[in-house]
């Protein structure tokens, strides 16, 4: 196999030496007959195993793919419902965390991501650097200026929303599912929650972070043929900012008040409580004069606009540090001790 190995634990080095990793491809399908052969043919070679998702195809991908494609290391899985790309994502990592892969590689099937950049993304991995590493169309300038428009402006808009919302600052280009993750952090990560549609990556990236897991960005450039992208920007307006807010929460819940409470925690509190404290107080006092026809006092304004001004500062500390915030090391260098021979 092309990829490297990875040194045993102390406790198992003498008796077994370094543990070559397993790769598998998780590959989801729905619309995909006319790719779904040559994308699985060009990883093959480059991997362990291979698990494509039939998400309940109109075009039967997963039978046209089992028919013309005979390898022991494909697994074709099928779906009696649509589930969407996140259910077909929970479907290939379950198959994937079963067969004992090591490293697992989200790819789609529509030919857009190539197979050529396998080893650069998980390079990282398997050098014990992170437990995550994503396709950043946006270090390639050239490949930015392809993209069609409508997709690179809508990437630049949500790619903000999607930091603040995961706490993955240093990650971009977040609707890019060419991705990669260790076997130990992928087992933190709780399914139940990832969305099942077009918003699982994003989701991925909440859930991740609240696991205290490590990510990396990996330049890749995306290739643009003639399909048509799925991913609609009215669908995204409409429901997309929902779901960034209460990922937003989620993860600010998990993070700052239950799995650790530190200083993040205290501006986050005092902050919103001076805010909303002085906000909701001024907003009463001028509904009381508006209603009786009296002028606001410089006093009942000081009063008013003094905790939300301290309010907004501590908000805005709080941001900065949840921006510097981020794990000493991988957490599957610890977790990944378990699954050694």
């Amino acid at each position: 196999m092309p990829y490297p190995t990875t040194p045993a634990a102390p406790s198992h080095a003498d008796a077994h030496g370094p543990r070559r990793l397993r790769v598998g491809v998780v590959i989801p399908c729905y619309r995909v007959r006319h790719k779904i052969v040559g994308v699985v043919e060009s990883v093959l070679d480059k991997v362990d195993a291979v698990f494509a998702v039939d998400d309940r195809c109109p075009e039967e991908s997963g039978r046209f793919l089992r028919e013309n494609v005979s390898d022991p290391r494909l697994t074709v899985l099928f779906h009696e419902v649509n589930q969407g790309v996140g259910g077909a994502m929970v479907t290939g990592f379950r198959a994937a965390l079963e067969a004992g892969v090591d490293i697992i590689i989200k790819m789609d099937g529509d030919g857009q991501m190539d197979a050529c950049y396998l080893r650069r993304l998980i390079g990282p991995l398997c050098r014990e650097r992170a437990d995550f590493t994503k396709g950043n169309r946006f270090h390639d300038l050239t490949a930015l200026q392809d993209m069609p428009p409508v997709r690179r402006f809508g990437n630049f808009g949500l790619t903000f929303l999607a930091k603040a919302a995961s706490g993955f600052w240093n990650i971009s280009d977040p609707t890019n599912g060419y991705l990669a993750i260790r076997r130990g952090a992928l087992r933190l990560l709780n399914f139940d929650r990832l969305d099942r549609r077009y918003f699982f990556e994003i989701s991925f990236l909440v859930q991740l972070n609240i696991a205290g897991a490590t990510a990396l960005d990996v330049p890749i450039p995306a290739k643009y043929d003639d399909e048509t992208s799925s991913l609609n920007p009215w669908r995204i307006l409409c429901t997309f900012p929902a779901k960034l807010l209460k990922g937003l929460c989620q993860r600010i819940w998990w993070r700052y008040f239950i799995y650790n409470i530190n200083i993040v925690t205290v501006f986050l509190l005092t902050g919103s409580l001076l805010f909303f404290g002085g906000a909701i107080f001024g907003v009463i006092r001028w509904s009381d004069n508006w209603a009786s026809g009296q002028n606001q006092s410089a006093g009942t304004v000081a009063l008013a606009m003094l905790p939300m001004i301290l309010g907004f500062q501590m908000l805005l500390q709080a941001i900065v540090l949840d921006m510097r915030e981020r794990p000493e090391m991988p957490v599957s260098n610890m977790l990944e001790e378990d699954d050694a021979p």
